[in-house]
């Protein structure tokens, strides 16, 4: 019995080990799928898969069979569950994680040399010495001026790991400079602007929701009270979604109590509730929420949750529509997907996706129909499905299943351009302009020292259209020269742009806000009470 007892495990791990043999000559044999007690029976896909790779006439490349493959079973699917093949993986992450790590630079190519165009404020660039019109002649070993190289080959080049180091080689004026960067985590900021519209209304404006969207969000609202804020616009048009969670917590900053922000539902995903959870920062100031048709999922939620519970007003036009959720899974290959899980729902009950029973192609054009039956310009052609109807907290009706319809319609504003000013902006002639402009009148333009102070006191002279002019002749550009109208638009757009390039977003937003009828809208709303 001594003995049995010592050699029983031994004789236990010796049959475990002989078993996983037998076991992997059974699966890795010829018509393994059909294997002893049927192992690891095989689909038809992956049974096609293997023909083709066994017997196909011409030589295939997996990967690209398997990505085929992959795209045409989710297209049958909804419109959202999607495929990110290994090579795109990192710059989709890097979105939803709100950094990556780089050298903190924005770039032009211009006549095959690469312009340094914006240096990160307090990024790695910057602490080296760079300033904004600096030349990339040389980077590491290799020469990047005059050699056709492209925005990606740059990014390559100057993207790496943070604390990493590059030397690169710069033209500034007419004297050559070389200058070692450490690289560093640069900020994918959420936040475009935030600023005081008046005395007691602030303005944040939010482009989408990545792992650093609720603190940038804070920050703002925190800044914008110490000034005095009362009552918020909170800008989300052209905001496209992203992380649920940013927006739950973001919501729970204007939601008191326990009160319900969505709950989420699946065929295979149970019922799952979104309370607010803590005391909010800005539960009880006047609230104002802007969307418009590119407005979309995670905004969906917070206008959707807002309205139900008569929190907020939202103003603007009809939104996306997308009130589905997707979990992202990685495959072993590098790449990844996003698969939809679930739906989610508004506090009253009603489901925002819109239909996508017609195939993904008219899904996305579904947009492109409200311009054409109008629903851009008069609120009453609204082709949102009514089929359900719901109540907010205060009684009022709404109505599921194609996007957020807001309690005050704004038409699209027509009064831009009238005529073709397409040779204006072909082959990056506006932007070049920009850059040059600044460049080449620096000592003026710095004397405005806030994006205020530049959207109040600046005006774009009919020196500066001429120039414009004069710089498309350049380029070889033919134009016909602007109407009146045309060219008041133009001096708008230029000095927007301008706005930018000296403060970043906040500063063309800052400008554009001015004549935005949206925000006007707004703020006559919050002045009346």
């Amino acid at each position: 019995m001594k003995k049995l007892q010592i050699w029983l495990p031994v004789l236990f791990a010796i049959t475990i080990v002989i078993g996983m043999q037998i076991g992997y000559r059974l699966n890795s044999g010829p018509n393994s799928s059909q294997g002893f007690f049927m192992l690891n029976k095989k689909s038809p896909v992956q049974e096609i898969l293997d023909l083709i790779n066994a017997k196909y006439v011409d030589s295939v490349h997996d990967t690209q069979l398997n990505r085929g493959a992959i795209e045409a079973v989710l297209s049958n699917l909804d419109p959202h569950s999607i495929y990110i093949p290994a090579s795109q993986l990192r710059e989709v992450t890097e979105d939803l994680q709100g950094n990556f790590e780089g050298i903190g630079v924005e770039f032009q190519i211009i006549s095959d040399t690469i312009h340094f165009t914006n240096i990160l404020d307090n990024g790695p660039s910057e602490k080296a010495g760079l300033i904004a019109g600096d030349r990339l002649i040389k980077a590491g070993d290799s020469i990047v001026a005059g050699n056709g190289i492209t925005a990606d080959g740059i990014k390559d080049i100057l993207r790496g790991p943070s604390g990493s180091t590059v030397n690169v080689t710069i033209l500034r004026e007419n004297e050559l400079l070389n200058y070692a960067i450490t690289r560093g985590t640069i900020p994918l900021v959420s936040v475009d602007a935030y600023y005081m519209l008046n005395d007691t209304t602030g303005y944040i404006h939010l482009n989408k929701f990545s792992s650093t969207t609720y603190e940038e969000f804070m920050q703002s609202l925190e800044n914008l009270q110490k000034q005095g804020m009362k009552k918020l616009i909170f800008d989300l048009r052209n905001n496209g979604g992203g992380i649920l969670q940013e927006a739950i917590d973001i919501l729970d900053e204007f939601l008191d109590n326990d009160k319900l922000l969505l709950y989420t539902e699946g065929d295979k995903s149970k019922r799952r509730e979104y309370k607010a959870r803590r005391p909010g920062l800005f539960e009880e100031g006047k609230l104002v929420v802007l969307v418009n048709e590119s407005s979309a999922s995670a905004s969906e939620v917070i206008a959707g949750a807002l309205q139900d519970w008569d929190r907020a007003t939202i103003i603007g036009r009809r939104t996306f529509g997308k009130g589905l959720v997707q979990e992202h899974y990685n495959l072993s290959d590098g790449s990844a997907v996003r698969l939809t899980v679930a739906r989610y729902y508004t506090p009253s009950g009603r489901s925002i996706q819109k239909p996508y029973e017609n195939g993904r192609k008219q899904y996305h054009d579904e947009v492109l129909t409200r311009f054409q039956n109008g629903e851009m310009i008069h609120p009453d052609t609204v082709s949102q499905l009514k089929g359900e109807e719901f109540k907010t907290q205060n009684g009022r009706t709404v109505f599921g299943g194609g996007g957020i319809t807001p309690d005050i319609f704004v038409p699209m504003d027509t009064t831009g351009f009238l005529g073709n000013v397409k040779p204006y902006f072909e082959n990056q002639a506006f932007s070049r302009f920009i850059y040059k402009y600044y460049i080449n009148n620096l000592p003026e333009l710095k004397r405005y020292t806030s994006p205020s102070e530049f959207a109040e006191k600046f005006f774009t002279s009919e020196a500066t259209i001429r120039s414009y002019y004069e710089h498309l002749r350049s380029l070889g550009i033919n134009f016909t020269e602007l109407s009146d109208h045309d060219k008041e638009e133009m001096k708008f757009q230029i000095k927007a742009f301008l706005a930018r390039q000296m403060f970043k977003l906040q500063g063309y937003y800052e400008v554009v806000n001015k004549r935005d009828k949206t925000i006007n809208k707004a703020m006559n709303l919050e002045d009346n009470g």
